[in-house]
């Protein structure tokens, strides 16, 4: 079993439901859902004009080769009503495999570690939450230092639901 991050996110519809959702159905397809970030609201990057997503990271332990689970991913997408029409459009539903245990593999659909990780502060600062001692296997560093030194300017801001604490 390999340790998994994963990161989550979702600019239309019920956000928080659709979500909530992909974890139950990649639990179904082979990840052992683990601990999981708060949900972040951010704003859309390198993107045409959209709503604000909500966003999150999963970590996780999975038997599936990466692109077994990369499949996995896109089956899910697909199933909550993903479609691609837009580059970097609106979306209900965005997974991304962040890190897959200590992998490095660069090759035609799939790169691990996602390649702009270190790039993204709305991918580290849920993965700090969660993992900040894991070691990017590539660059060496852990994601807490990669957020210190993250140049991404954009807003990350903790999300409360409207509809409050169950």
């Amino acid at each position: 079993m390999e340790q998994v991050y994963l990161g989550l996110g979702s600019n239309v519809g019920d956000r928080e439901g659709t979500l909530e959702r992909a974890l139950t159905a990649l639990g179904e397809r082979g990840l052992e859902v683990g601990p999981r970030s708060s949900l972040y609201l951010t704003e859309p990057m390198d993107a045409p004009p959209q709503e604000w997503f909500l966003n999150a990271v999963a970590g996780g332990r999975t038997a599936l080769a990466p692109s077994d689970l990369l499949r996995a991913c896109l089956e899910v997408e697909r199933a909550l009503g993903r479609v691609r029409l837009v580059f970097r459009g609106p979306r209900t539903l965005d997974l991304d495999i962040l890190l897959y245990g200590d992998v490095v593999q660069e090759g035609p659909g799939l790169t691990l570690p996602h390649p702009r990780l270190h790039e993204r502060r709305f991918v580290l600062v849920p993965l700090d939450e969660i993992a900040p001692a894991v070691v990017h296997p590539k660059l060496g560093l852990t994601v807490h230092e990669l957020l210190e030194r993250c140049p991404d300017p954009s807003q990350v801001l903790p999300y409360s639901s409207p509809a409050g604490p169950a």
